[in-house]
């Protein structure tokens, strides 16, 4: 529970400055950026005093890294200045869990309940309550490949998150034993790939120019770097390798909440008051299906 909780303060804080470095390097850059720093800090705990790059589960790990840092954050990052951190991160978080019992129901034969459906269909249509109200946020066509880039990193967290609890349980049955430092490693190694693909596509495209405040920037990176994949990521993995999936979902699912004062103070975001009733009955949707798993 302590670690569930400890998870979700750091992805609001990892959001809102995520939103703000993303703003001035452009996402492909501003993911790339956090997540070297990531690996580099913690590859001197995994290597120092962590399980390294072994382990029979480090194949499940890099993949969970390519779906969840790769594909989902780099959905993730072009959301941001689409939408801004907080209709981002309630679309990523809630809909990250009809996705994850979607995945395990796929590849773990789990199977969805009439409740669980139920749910699934509250949590679209809170979100989609929450989305109805925008009026400020460009062309909608801009808007509506926000939602799409949104729905990918919920996408990414949701696959992502049910691969990690796979590769816990492979470990687990080889009578190893993974930290919650060296299992983000492990996935960071393998996401990226992607994010570098990413900020390749985007440099020779030039959709991307440069950083217009690259010192104040670089601030939001480190910030956005440790409150994420470090700390954010391990505390995490740590949840996961403790607590079931259902209830770690259910908690990290409150993120959108947290988010709206961090955004509001930083961001000076005033979101109207049925963007409030929506996000308020996508995150009970998201907390009730985790919780019936």
């Amino acid at each position: 529970m302590l670690a569930a909780i400890l998870t979700t303060c750091m992805f609001a804080v990892s959001a809102v400055c995520a939103h703000r470095s993303a703003a001035m390097l452009g996402g492909a850059t501003a993911n790339l950026a956090r997540l070297l720093l990531a690996a580099a800090l913690l590859a001197v705990w995994a290597h120092g005093f962590g399980a390294g790059l072994g382990g029979a589960a480090l194949p499940v790990f890099l993949l969970s890294g390519v779906v969840g840092f790769g594909v989902g954050d780099l959905g993730f990052f072009q959301a941001l200045p689409r939408l801004g951190s907080r209709l981002t991160v309630l679309i990523a978080q809630c809909m990250a869990v009809p996705i994850a019992a979607m995945t395990e129901w796929l590849w773990l034969g789990t199977g969805l309940t009439l409740s669980q459906g139920f749910w699934c269909g509250w949590i679209l249509a809170g979100v989609g309550i929450a989305l109805t109200p925008v009026r400020d946020l460009g062309r909608s066509g801009y808007r509506l490949s926000g939602i799409l880039y949104a729905v990918m990193a919920a996408g990414g967290q949701g696959m992502g998150a049910v691969m990690s609890r796979k590769a816990f349980a492979m470990a687990a049955a080889a009578s190893e034993s993974v930290d919650g430092m060296s299992a983000a490693y492990q996935r960071i190694l393998g996401g990226l790939l992607v994010a570098f693909l990413g900020w390749w596509v985007a440099r020779w495209r030039c959709r991307e120019r440069g950083p217009r405040r690259p010192r104040g920037a670089w601030a939001w990176v480190a910030g956005n770097s440790l409150a994420g994949p470090v700390l954010g990521v391990t505390c995490y993995q740590w949840a996961l390798k403790t607590t079931p999936t259902g209830l770690v979902l259910s908690i990290v699912a409150i993120t959108p909440l947290l988010v709206i004062p961090l955004a509001a103070w930083i961001e000076h975001e005033r979101p109207t008051r049925r963007s409030l009733a929506g996000g308020a009955v996508a995150v009970a949707g998201a907390i009730a299906l985790a919780l019936g798993r």
